[in-house]
């Protein structure tokens, strides 16, 4: 957790004035255990908050304008809460404009302007949803800062809809749920739907989760999402002779893909409805592992999980999979697996304590060795969601 006496300093370096009446508030970041491109596909994910994330500082001002600054980047402007308009040359502060934006199209009128300053702990370009990070605090603080009631799964959708519309990323619901609603030592079994959800308990005991960071630029994401979410379509469509009140692949089951797989002539389009309708499986499986304390039982879970992604989804690509190559190398690792979207960003890992440095070393290097580039690790405990901090 950041050091908030210097951030204190910061603020008042950047915006003057003394402390009273700065507040501080915080949003984890988030990493998805399993479940993954369930999501749009009307199946359950399973995230979890994390411990870091991104803390802000806020405090009151006398006009109508929002004054926005961070630690991590040089870029700082102040603008009117009246005209409030997209820029590309605004890079990050976008996601608070526009925070501030949907919240005035929701019927918020700003008694007042605030001084903002963030202090991001994600690393950019992750997977570990840096971005909702910082839209759900803000909505969070404006709204406490105005006396409103924080209603968090609203916050969660007016966070979506801000990354949406002002910021143009058709991204789906479960990084800003997880970020706004998560809790300690609980995973999130989500709907994405429904945004129906049950808070699951993870004690992971002697077990630590290890994500590491592939430092691959994703370049292919976009494209291949695309092509992966036209597959699942075209997978439903001939599924819907044999059934045809379906719309989404999460709606069938696994005994009726297995009746029915051979009415999708496409082995390629088979392969795709095969993960979803397993992974979904998985998912659940994952919940009743956890609910049992079978951490065992997680970890090979996340394996197939990895194996259906890397196989039948076509995802992960070569750096992925050499780095959750390495991890089940090491003693002391039930689970390794992808998280994200795919080709680059993270991977997830259950790692005994007493391996954790020797993970992180042996990983690395080998990593190194296959690939070229240099990994990075950071040792999680799944946090709260959005919160004041005291």
């Amino acid at each position: 957790m950041a050091d908030i006496q210097e951030l204190t300093q910061r603020f008042i370096q950047h915006h003057g004035g003394g402390d009273n009446g700065i507040r501080v508030f915080h949003a984890p970041g988030r990493v998805n255990l399993i479940g993954e491109h369930t999501d749009y596909n009307g199946g359950y994910v399973f995230p979890a908050a994390l411990t870091f994330g991104t803390t802000l500082l806020i405090r009151p001002r006398l006009d109508r304008k929002l004054a926005l600054a961070t630690t991590n980047f040089e870029a700082a402007g102040t603008f009117e809460l009246e005209h409030i308009v997209y820029d590309q040359g605004d890079d990050w502060m976008n996601y608070p404009k526009g925070i501030a934006s949907e919240l005035q199209k929701s019927g918020l009128v700003f008694k007042q302007g605030y001084d903002l300053l963030f202090h991001g702990e994600i690393p950019n370009g992750a997977g570990l949803s840096s971005s909702a990070s910082i839209e759900v605090v803000t909505a969070y603080a404006l709204l406490a800062m105005e006396g409103q009631p924080a209603d968090k799964v609203e916050i969660a959708l007016l966070s979506q809809r801000t990354e949406n519309r002002f910021v143009g990323v058709n991204s789906g619901i479960m990084d800003q749920f997880a970020v706004a609603n998560g809790k300690k030592d609980h995973a999130i079994l989500l709907m994405c739907d429904t945004l129906e959800y049950d808070l699951v308990p993870f004690k992971p005991g002697s077990y630590k989760l290890v994500i590491g960071n592939t430092n691959k630029r994703r370049g292919l994401v976009d494209s291949a999402y695309n092509t992966r979410r036209s597959e699942c379509e075209q997978a439903v469509e001939a599924l819907r002779s044999a059934l045809p009140d379906i719309s989404l692949l999460g709606q069938v089951s696994p005994e009726q893909f297995e009746a029915y797989k051979h009415l999708i002539a496409d082995e390629t389009v088979r392969k795709r409805a095969q993960h979803v309708i397993e992974e979904i499986s998985r998912v659940l499986q994952s919940m009743e592992a956890l609910k049992a304390d079978d951490l065992a039982a997680f970890g090979k879970l996340m394996n197939g999980s990895h194996d259906s992604l890397r196989d039948l989804y076509e995802v992960t690509g070569k750096e992925l999979d050499a780095m959750v190559d390495a991890a089940r190398q090491i003693p002391g690792v039930l689970g390794s697996r992808m998280t994200g979207a795919g080709f680059g960003g993270c991977t997830v890992s259950l790692v005994h304590e007493d391996s954790v440095g020797l993970f992180i070393e042996q990983v690395g290097k080998a990593y190194g060795e296959a690939t070229g580039l240099a990994a990075d690790f950071y040792v999680c405990s799944i946090g709260n969601g959005v919160e004041e901090l005291v």
